[in-house]
């Protein structure tokens, strides 16, 4: 037993000793050799010039001699040399060798040297060069190596054959596309691949970078990949356990990289601890790149996602995601949860050439998706409650006025389930000709015409009752709520045959007939003629249902014309009023800009039973009688009911204030200041109703304080008409009912205030406000190219995706951006019910310090009483990593998600990091 522990004892020590040899000699410096200048009276013979036999251990060019491709004579200079040294230039004829001192430089081709020393062998086509030693020991000089776009920093020497293109390098330091390669030695070869002996590769640039891979032996093949043999990670130079026996990194270009996509990690409430994101990259050309990760969740969910992006130069551009998630709680759970979503969003966008365009924006699922699902990198889409989508394609014909353009159109309600889907959606136009442009009366003169064509087929998931007609003209006349929420079904392709039957299609002719034309030198008339014509091919027969009480309907089938016109003609005119302050006072002068309009609509009666489009039918026991349109709820609707005779009026006023700049310098500079940015009057009166001829006075304004940084925008309307309250002796009920009179005729002001709607909006921070975003993208073009950085299309991408989209970005060099908003909205109902909504809403961000920031985006619903969806995120510059936290405190998506990830230089270069990028890898 005893013989048995010694030679365990034996065994660990022969590996462990090896193991600690090997890591001491890759922690060891090694001693820098001196190299000592001697003065330039010397003679240059006396110099001991390194041994350059060992660049021939790097094999030779494989290519035969009697290849023809082969074209480099071995013994010719191919291009002018040039050399300078500051301090001397030594020339030693009897071993053909030029000794250079002081800040000299070699320059051959594509490649320049720089360094104290460079020792220069015409026979040998080869360099030397190094630092030099000072009188206190301290090395100056050391060489600076430059072939194309790479760049070696050499801490101790190098020997380079200028013709073969080979060299081996002494404690280099060099950038291979978007990381560093370290190595004690370094062997490089004609095509530009290295060979590293006890190196490391990182993507921190910093001298003692914040991690990096260290391995015995690493090779570099340029703009492909960088392969290791046995390594291990490192942080901060401290080794950690993760390694493996190999390695293979991607050396190519950000646009042009595949590799690994690290995941995130954290905890929802539902689904428990997960990783999340953890996949590949591919970047399968210059066109086309996609993504494929997976999700996986300690509580029995798990979910896979696919996105592509892709470009043709000059042509399109685009991106396609599939997000899939499948989860079914526990059996254990109190309140179990199973769900199968699924979320599709397709962005197309052309560039614009020839005469038609394809386009696409779709931005769908199903409908539970937002509801169950945690999104930390897009907070608003769990909140938000509809999505649309659209792809279309338009054609314009030369030559002609007409244009084509088809559509298929996708709108989702997450509140009430319901789904409508246009497909297809046609429309042909006319553009507006001028058939009397060479005549001199104006209101012939600027006569246009157009036609305007629309066919649509609508895919519905609302059911429409079979039995029963909902009377809306009764139940608004009763003062009653229609219901809002619709009965549904499912939009699944089992209810697919059912949905077609359903669906809803019809045809729509416009024409519309305009004249522009000036009166009485200041007011400007408008006339117009706009002829309808509607095509279906099924309509509504209603009939009395005595057994229900009730009207039912039956659809009857065949093709049906429903054709209406309506006129207008409109007058407006501008009016200016100043008033000059006489006093040397900051505000100089005010203005007031109002400008009325009035307009006469007139409308005929289509509901004559005559024409078939309205049909009489019995509504209760009692006998009465209502009509109803043949086209309720059609695509387009049906003909307008009763005749109206309508004059609308309208009066906008902008006030603003003319300030002096500058009260010290008295240059007399000026600016003007908006004191009401709008504030729009508008009413009107139908001289045909037979009651309530005067329509509700419409009234909204727009202002803003402190340069743009607080808005406010207020909005309602008042009845103008009065209310009497009657109480039912029996019952104690009181109703409030409108009355055919004037509120102001019985005392009761200027009417009812049926709504208002105000909105406070604000955003406050220390950096400059107000740029446009054109100044925001010079702003960032200039920053990456002041710090060398290149321009390319992978580049201006970036640019546009900040420029475009700012929330998607943290701005380090603002200290703190604080943004709230308050909205409160009154309704008052005809029955005499008020309702008051009020909610604020904060938003913003922290820099706690230059590496800190804090964001957060939270509120509070006055009316339920109860905080919003709120979260609070911690971004972290790391340098060379960027690390994300969003935390959601409470609520239905309790969650907080861990995200660190390597950050890639061109983000650094432009000075922002992204919060969520499909590029992050």
């Amino acid at each position: 037993m005893r013989n048995t522990w010694i030679c365990l004892l034996v065994i660990t020590l022969l590996w462990a000793l090896p193991q600690v040899g090997f890591s001491q000699q890759r922690s060891r410096t090694v001693p820098e050799r001196a190299v000592v200048a001697p003065d330039s009276v010397l003679n240059p013979a006396a110099l001991s010039f390194p041994q350059l036999d060992s660049l021939q251990l790097i094999p030779s060019d494989t290519l035969p001699k009697s290849d023809t491709t082969n074209v480099v004579p071995k013994g010719d200079i191919q291009t002018t040399i040039n050399y300078y040294a500051e301090d001397s230039i030594i020339t030693d004829f009897t071993q053909n060798r030029v000794y250079l001192y002081n800040e000299a430089w070699f320059e051959y081709g594509n490649i320049r040297l720089d360094a104290d020393l460079i020792i220069i062998d015409w026979d040998k086509s080869e360099l030397f060069a190094s630092g030099i030693t000072d009188s206190l020991g301290n090395i100056q000089g050391n060489p600076i190596f430059k072939e194309g776009n790479s760049t070696y920093e050499i801490r101790k020497e190098m020997r380079y054959n200028f013709k073969t293109q080979k060299a081996i390098i002494k404690d280099v330091v060099t950038e291979q596309q978007d990381g560093l390669l370290r190595g004690q030695t370094i062997k490089k070869d004609q095509d530009g691949s290295i060979y590293l002996d006890h190196g490391y590769y990182t993507t921190c640039n910093l001298a003692t970078p914040h991690w990096h891979i260290s391995a015995a032996k690493i090779k570099s093949i340029r703009g492909k990949q960088v392969v290791t043999g046995p390594f291990n990670l490192y942080f901060n130079n401290i080794p950690t356990p993760a390694g493996l026996p190999f390695g293979i990194i991607p050396d190519t270009p950000d646009e042009k990289a595949s590799g690994i996509v690290f995941p995130s990690y954290g905890q929802e409430r539902i689904r428990g601890f997960f990783l999340r994101n953890f996949g590949y990259y591919f970047a399968f050309n210059d066109y086309i790149h996609t993504r494929i990760t997976g999700d996986i969740y300690t509580q029995g969910g798990y979910g896979a996602k696919a996105a592509t992006i892709y470009k043709k130069r000059y042509r399109y551009n685009g991106s396609f995601d599939f997000d899939y998630q499948k989860f079914k709680s526990p059996e254990t759970e109190l309140n179990p949860l199973d769900y199968d979503t699924f979320w599709v969003r397709w962005s197309h966008q052309p560039e614009s050439r020839g005469n038609s365009r394809f386009s696409a924006s779709v931005n769908a699922g199903t409908t539970n998706y937002n509801n169950v699902v945690v999104n930390p990198n897009s907070f608003v889409n769990n909140v938000r409650s509809e999505f649309s989508s659209n792809v279309s394609y338009s054609k314009t014909f030369q030559g002609t006025p007409f244009s084509l353009s088809a559509n298929l159109r996708h709108s989702q309600n997450m509140q009430t389930d319901e789904v409508n889907i246009i497909l297809p959606d046609i429309a042909i136009n006319m553009n507006r000709q001028n058939p009397f442009q060479n005549v001199k009366f104006e209101p012939l003169k600027t006569l246009n015409i157009a036609w305007n064509f629309s066919l649509q087929n609508s895919i519905n998931n609302r059911i429409t009752p079979t039995f029963g007609v909902q009377n809306e003209v009764l139940q608004r006349a009763q003062g009653e709520t229609l219901v809002n929420r619709p009965n549904v079904v499912d939009f699944t392709l089992a209810n697919l045959p059912q949905l077609l039957r359903d669906a809803d299609n019809g045809a729509r002719n416009t024409i519309p007939v305009t004249s522009n034309f000036t009166l009485f030198k200041y007011f400007t008339g408008t006339a117009s003629v706009n002829l309808t014509e509607l095509w279906y091919l099924e309509r509504i027969n209603f009939y009395y249902n005595p057994v229900e009480n009730r009207v039912d309907r039956i659809l009857e089938n065949g093709f049906n014309r429903v054709t209406y016109y309506n006129s207008s003609f409109a007058l407006n005119t501008n009016i200016y009023g100043f008033y000059n302050f006489k006093n040397k006072k900051r505000i100089e002068a005010i203005r007031h800009h109002m400008q009325p309009s009035f307009g006469f609509n007139y409308t005929p009666d289509f509901s004559n039973p005559a024409l078939g489009y309205y049909q009489e039918v019995q509504v209760d026991a009692e006998g009465r009688a209502q009509l109803f349109s043949r086209h309720q709820g059609f695509l387009f609707g049906g003909a307008p009911l009763g005749e109206s005779r309508s004059l609308s009026m309208n009066l906008r006023n902008v006030l603003e204030a003319k300030v002096k700049t500058d009260q010290e310098t008295g240059d007399g500079s000026t600016k003007k200041v908006p004191l009401l940015q709008s504030l729009n009057l508008s009413s009107s009166y139908n001289f045909a109703a037979d009651s309530f001829n005067l329509a509700p006075l419409n009234f909204n304004t727009r202002t803003s304080f402190f340069e743009d940084k607080l808005s406010v925008n207020l909005s309602g309307n008042i009845d103008p008409y009065a209310t009497r309250t009657i109480t039912n002796a029996e019952t104690g009920v009181s109703t409030t009912r409108r009355i055919n009179e004037f509120a102001w005729s019985r005392g009761q002001g200027i009417g009812t205030l049926r709504s208002l709607q105000m909105n406070i909006n604000g955003n406050v921070n220390p950096n400059r406000s107000g740029r446009t975003p054109g100044e925001v993208r010079e702003d960032i073009t200039n920053d990456f190219l002041q710090q060398g950085g290149i321009m390319n299309e992978f580049v201006e991408n970036e640019i546009n995706r900040i420029v475009s989209d700012p929330s998607q970005y943290i701005d380090w060099n603002i200290p703190w951006n604080l943004g709230f908003g308050y909205n409160i909205a009154y309704t008052k109902s005809q029955n005499g019910q008020a309702t008051v909504t009020s909610a604020i809403n904060i938003n913003g961000d922290l820099s706690i310090s230059d590496k800190w920031k804090i964001n957060f985006n939270g509120g509070y619903d006055f009316r339920t009483a109860q905080i919003t969806q709120t979260m609070i995120g911690i971004a972290r510059d790391l340098h060379c990593w960027q690390m994300n936290v969003n935390w959601i405190p409470f609520g239905r998506f309790t969650s907080y998600n861990v995200d660190i990830r390597v950050k890639s230089s061109i983000l650094q270069d432009l000075k922002v990091s992204r919060r969520r990028s499909f590029f992050d890898r």
